[in-house]
């Protein structure tokens, strides 16, 4: 082949090439943006920053082509249409019956988009104010079959993964897993005491962005006499909830009970997977009353939601009506 014919020929080829990456960088450009965050109650106590499910998220200004819910968790992931660049200015709204309307003025970036809702509280009824009922002393009862021993007890703690939100990671010590924000790493360590050994034990995030969240050490799942875990957190506190049971094996159908944790109005429990017949036992106005939540998770002093863990653990959240209180 002459030698002007050849370099023709290589030259071509290099020119196709170049266009073939030009084509697939402008269609890599033009692939639609994904903006993603969690929503949460507004307190100035992150432990009492509670997940918000079913909120209605849309976004202004023509920028996505329909609404979206948030997750058991507070979680919602938008597709914005392809005309969308980073850096447009954008109104993020949310809605829930609920809730104070939320809109929020930021910008398309790849930022994590934390949204904390006001509770809407009902008007007080006119009139002398009658005094809040007092509930204490809450135990959960429940029961279920499983290699377990007479000798039953319940261990309970939390811990928080304190960070803030949106922070640049810049090759720090402790990054988010795709290496772009600050992280941190919370811990937690139970020890069963000489001769138990801890069985069911469950981690669940009960308030803050629980979505940017991942469990980096799980020494809890299988059990034993000393359980631990890490977690790594990118974005705003979260606070994480550590229950399990202390036990000896053998089969049996056990009834069992566990004590709540208590932030404010609301109380949070977890529950292993084949977990049943579960009732709260409470004093109330002085009388120790069992109420038991059935399938519908109804109480007459509480609004109650449970929501399953990727383990099929069950994490309970109930809130007081108004009219009464928990007692210290």
């Amino acid at each position: 082949m002459p030698r002007k014919s050849k370099t023709f020929w290589i030259v071509l080829a290099v020119v196709v090439a170049l266009g073939i990456s030009a084509v697939a960088a402008l269609r890599y450009r033009r692939r639609p943006l994904t903006i993603s965050g969690a929503v949460t109650v507004q307190d100035s106590d992150p432990r009492k920053q509670l997940p918000i499910s079913d909120v209605v998220v849309r976004v202004a200004n023509d920028f996505a082509a329909r609404p979206t819910k948030t997750d058991s968790s507070g979680f919602f992931s938008i597709r914005l249409f392809k005309h969308v660049r980073r850096g447009e200015p954008m109104i993020l709204q949310f809605q829930h019956p609920g809730y104070q309307t939320l809109d929020l003025h930021e910008v398309v970036s790849d930022d994590l988009y934390v949204a904390q809702m006001k509770p809407i509280r009902p008007e007080p009824e006119p009139g002398p104010k009658k005094p809040a009922v007092k509930i204490a002393n809450i135990v959960v009862r429940y029961s279920f079959k499983t290699l377990r021993s007479v000798d039953v007890g319940s261990a309970v703690n939390t811990f928080e993964v304190v960070n803030q939100a949106n922070v640049r990671c810049n090759h720090g010590p402790i990054c988010s897993p795709d290496g772009t924000w600050k992280a941190n790493i919370g811990k937690f360590s139970l020890n069963a005491g000489p001769g138990n050994e801890f069985h069911d034990a469950r981690l669940s995030c009960i308030a803050g962005p629980c979505p940017f969240t991942k469990v980096v050490s799980d020494n809890f799942s299988k059990g034993g006499q000393t359980i631990t875990a890490s977690v790594l957190g990118w974005s705003d506190t979260t606070t994480f909830l550590v229950e399990a049971e202390v036990t000896h094996f053998m089969v049996s159908q056990l009834e069992h009970k566990s004590y709540p944790v208590i932030f404010g109005p609301t109380l949070n429990f977890t529950l292993p997977a084949d977990a049943e017949g579960v009732s709260l036992e409470a004093d109330m106005a002085g009388q120790s009353i069992v109420f038991p939540l059935g399938p519908d998770l109804l109480l007459s002093w509480a609004n109650c939601s449970a929501a399953v863990n990727k383990d099929l653990t069950k994490v309970y959240r109930c809130e007081l009506k108004p009219g009464y209180q928990f007692q210290s």
